[in-house]
């Protein structure tokens, strides 16, 4: 028997429902949001009576302690937002309950990603005998278990780690972000960071780029940004000498991007607006469109994958692994676009692996910390099939 609690009911919430759902590992299932009408409304596209639903504000720990004892689940699954990770990991401690996100903790006031606030909890969890596993989206996520996967399989020393993720596809509207407003457009507004001999170098926003190809795309600019991922990566592959993170962003995202901070709509900072507290870039997010929206005439691909150098049998190689996910594919199965679709599937099958005991002991880990390989065995059958490329020019 697993019973497992989702918590969020966005894009990627929708996305780990029809996949859990789907599932017939998981005996019971409970979807709970802010909004109970979001998740009663995915329930019903899900349909066969799988998914109960309920209401549940992520940011009170008495809430959502209520509600674990009520439901008492094995596993909460966490894609609600990266403000809420700690309360709800702390809920688990209290309710004796597993845990497994999809992006890091981060302060509501300011746009800073780092794990030390998750891994302090490590003892804990350990101490109590439960599992957390950390970062099991895409990027974060699958990429790490990439590493893995190379590092177990094709180096004797990963030395060289460029992680790219290209989003190729349009979806017909002047400016939107594919996931959540806020937490999008602080991550890509951030200064740009990367590990190189043995210390973090700090870059201007959107200061390194360069064109990448892409696998049945082509080429694309492509933009140095810090990404949560590398401060784990770096941590548990001490051979590493340099570590980035590439993203590619268009032209016309990037204008947007730019008058939105010039005229002071990315601030994380309340203001006074006719006599109430608002936060711009709260506001911001109520008039853009919803990511969850734009499936439905979103083409084209995202290709994300890891561009590795290093040794093996003391001569170096090089190795390219990764997936290409089709927008209109995403949507015709679950509704959602792509980069939803991407994220949801990994959390998803992460909570098999669990359930499963494939990737289960005391304390707090990263994707990268279990075995990768049952879970790339199943992650293309799952949906997100995964290619190799040996010996080839990296561009990097």
């Amino acid at each position: 028997m697993s019973k497992v609690l989702i918590i969020g009911a966005g894009g990627v919430g929708t996305v780990v429902a029809h996949k859990v759902a789907a599932n017939p590992i998981f005996d019971e299932i409970m979807l709970a949001s802010r909004t109970k009408s979001k998740a009663d409304d995915i329930a019903a596209a899900v349909g066969g009576g799988r998914i109960k639903t309920a209401k549940v504000d992520a940011d009170k720990v008495e809430e959502l302690t209520a509600l674990m004892r009520a439901f008492r689940p094995d596993l909460v699954i966490n894609v609600a937002l990266p403000y809420q990770d700690l309360t709800i990991m702390d809920a688990c401690l209290e309710c004796g309950v597993n845990y497994l996100d999809t992006a890091n903790y981060e302060p509501k006031d300011e746009a800073h990603y780092e794990y030390s606030w998750q891994w302090a909890y490590h003892d804990r969890f350990r101490e109590a005998g439960l599992t957390a596993i950390l970062g099991c989206g895409f990027d974060p996520g699958v990429t790490s278990i990439f590493t893995a996967y190379a590092a177990k399989h094709y180096f004797d020393e990963i030395q060289y780690l460029d992680i790219v993720d290209c989003n190729a596809g349009n979806h017909g509207m002047a400016f939107a972000t594919n996931f959540n407003p806020e937490i999008n457009i602080r991550e890509v507004t951030q200064p740009g960071k990367y590990w190189e001999n043995g210390k973090w170098v700090e870059t201007a926003p959107h200061e390194i780029h360069k064109p990448l190809n892409y696998p049945e795309i082509g080429p694309r600019e492509s933009y140095l940004i810090y990404h949560e991922e590398l401060e784990s990566l770096v941590k548990h592959y001490p051979t590493i000498k340099r570590a980035r993170f590439w993203m590619t962003f268009g032209q016309e995202y990037l204008t947007h991007l730019r008058v939105i901070q010039n005229i002071g709509m990315a601030r994380i900072d309340p203001i006074m607006y006719n006599g109430v507290e608002i936060v711009p870039i709260q506001f911001l997010k109520a008039v853009l469109p919803d990511p969850k929206s734009l499936g439905e005439n979103y083409t084209g691909y995202t290709s994300i994958g890891c561009r590795i150098r290093g040794l093996k049998d003391g001569k170096e190689r090089t190795y390219y692994i990764y997936n290409n996910c089709d927008h209109e594919r995403a949507f015709k199965e679950t509704g959602t676009q792509a980069v939803s679709y991407t994220t949801g599937v990994p959390a998803a099958l992460g909570a098999e692996m669990f359930v499963r005991g494939l990737w289960k002991k005391p304390g707090v880990f990263n994707v990268e910390e279990f075995d990768p390989d049952p879970f790339l065995a199943l992650l293309g059958e799952r949906g997100l099939e995964w290619h190799e490329r040996f010996d080839v020019d990296l561009e990097l």
